[in-house]
């Protein structure tokens, strides 16, 4: 696979030149890995971004979907640890369940049990659309990674994970964003 950059982007090599050049310990094997992680997770969230748009979805409600699935039957949370999931603020997390309200993607209704709580839960139509996203992702990822072969893929994951435990060791709080993107 050759190294295709976006519109005015240097490929990889001409970016760890430049980097070399201005910065003489650099480690061009290192560099060109983290760059690539990179490049690849931006262009993986555009291409996201472009199936969920196809739902009428955005990425970011498909993020709230997900943590909906991923907590299991009945798929429902509070707001609160929505938004500490998914490194948002209250208020964001509040501007986003509005917006899937409305959608019909999610339901907020008080918990019974205590009248103060609010629990956001995912309604049919949202998980319709979660699932219709994963199909198209999984087109997606296998598309992206048919020249690996089964050995490949699974060095890979392992390789990844190995990396992700170590940002995640170093960085516990790292989980979310630094800025809201709503």
């Amino acid at each position: 696979m050759g190294d295709t950059p976006g519109p005015s982007e240097p490929t990889l090599e001409e970016q760890i030149a430049a980097y070399q050049r201005e910065f003489q310990d650099l480690d061009p094997q290192v560099e060109k890995i983290v760059s690539a992680l990179g490049r690849l997770n931006r262009r993986m969230n555009v291409a996201y971004g472009r199936q969920t748009a196809t739902l009428g979805i955005s990425n970011a409600e498909w993020e709230v979907l997900k943590a909906l699935v991923l907590s299991g039957a009945p798929y429902r949370m509070g707001p609160g640890e929505l938004a500490k999931r998914l490194g948002l603020t209250p208020a964001a997390m509040t501007h986003r369940i509005d917006r899937m309200v409305s959608e019909g993607l999610v339901t907020r209704e008080r918990d019974e049990s205590n009248r103060v709580r609010v629990i956001v839960e995912l309604t049919g139509e949202g998980r319709e659309k979660w699932l219709e996203a994963m199909r198209l992702a999984t087109v997606f990822e296998e598309d992206l990674l048919q020249d690996l072969s089964a050995s490949e893929r699974g060095v890979l994951g392992e390789v990844l994970t190995r990396l992700l435990r170590r940002v995640e060791h170093a960085q516990p709080d790292a989980g979310g964003r630094l800025n809201d993107l709503d």
